[in-house]
C-alpha cells in the first residue's frame, strides 16, 4: 500500500489526486488534437467538483489557470484564455499604505470627521444645519458607546467646533441632541428583547408545545 505521504505532493489539494493525475497523463500526450481534448474534459470535471462558483465571474478563466498551475506549466494546449506565466503568480501585491493622518478622537473616527469637514465647507441654511445636527448625534451615540455613563450636549458641540477648526458653532437657540436612554435602547441586542416578548407570552398564557 502507498500511502499520500509517499507520493508527490498536491499542487492544489483541493481538486484532489485523481484530478492531478488526469493532469500529468494530459502533459504526457504527444498528440496535440488528443492533448486539446483531454483538457477540456478535465476542465469538464474540475467544474463539476466546484458548481457552487459557477456564478462567479471569470469562473471558466480560473479553471484553466489552474490547470496550467497543476500541469507545472508544462502543458501546451489551445487555451481560450491567455497562458499565464510562473512568473505572473510570483509577484507580490501593492503595499497598501495605511492612513497617515492621525485621528483626534478615536471614538468618534475618521468618517465623522470627513463628514464634519464637508458640512464645515457647506453654505449657511436649513440643510447645513440639519446635517449638523446630524453629525451631532451620530457622535454622541459614539461617545456613548465608548463611555456608558453619560456625556453633555455641550462637550459634543465642544468637540464638533474644534473638529471643524471653529467654523461649525454650537447653535444659540437649544438643540436638543438625543437622550442616553434612547441611545441605550436602540443599542441593546434585537435578540434580548425578542426573548422579553417570548416571557411575557408565556407568563400570560404560555405555550402548547404538545401540539
Amino acid at each position: 500500500m502507498i500511502y499520500n505521504s509517499q507520493r508527490p505532493p498536491l499542487i492544489i489539494p483541493e481538486y484532489g489526486r485523481n484530478v492531478q493525475n488526469m493532469v500529468d497523463y494530459a502533459v504526457s500526450i504527444e498528440d496535440k488534437e488528443h492533448r486539446n481534448k483531454v483538457a477540456h474534459s478535465i476542465i469538464d470535471v474540475m467544474g463539476n467538483l466546484n458548481p457552487h462558483l459557477r456564478d462567479v465571474p471569470d469562473f471558466k478563466h480560473k479553471l484553466w489557470d489552474h490547470l496550467f498551475i497543476m500541469s507545472r506549466f508544462e502543458l501546451e494546449v489551445d487555451s481560450p484564455y491567455p497562458v499565464p506565466s510562473p512568473e505572473s503568480f510570483e509577484e507580490k501585491p501593492r503595499k497598501v499604505d495605511y492612513p497617515g493622518e492621525r485621528i483626534k478622537y478615536r471614538h468618534y473616527g475618521r468618517t465623522i470627521e470627513g463628514m464634519i469637514r464637508v458640512a464645515a465647507e457647506m453654505e449657511e441654511g436649513e440643510y447645513r444645519e440639519g446635517l449638523i445636527k446630524t453629525i451631532a448625534n451620530h457622535m454622541k451615540k459614539c461617545y456613548l458607546v465608548w463611555n456608558k455613563d453619560t456625556v453633555e450636549d455641550d462637550t459634543i458641540w465642544k468637540h464638533l467646533e474644534e473638529l471643524s477648526e471653529g467654523k461649525i458653532k454650537q447653535p444659540e437657540e437649544d438643540v436638543n441632541l438625543i437622550s442616553r436612554s434612547q441611545v441605550m435602547k436602540h443599542s441593546r441586542p434585537q435578540h434580548n428583547q425578542q426573548n422579553k416578548k417570548r416571557k411575557k407570552t408565556n407568563r400570560k398564557g404560555g405555550r402548547n408545545y404538545n401540539r
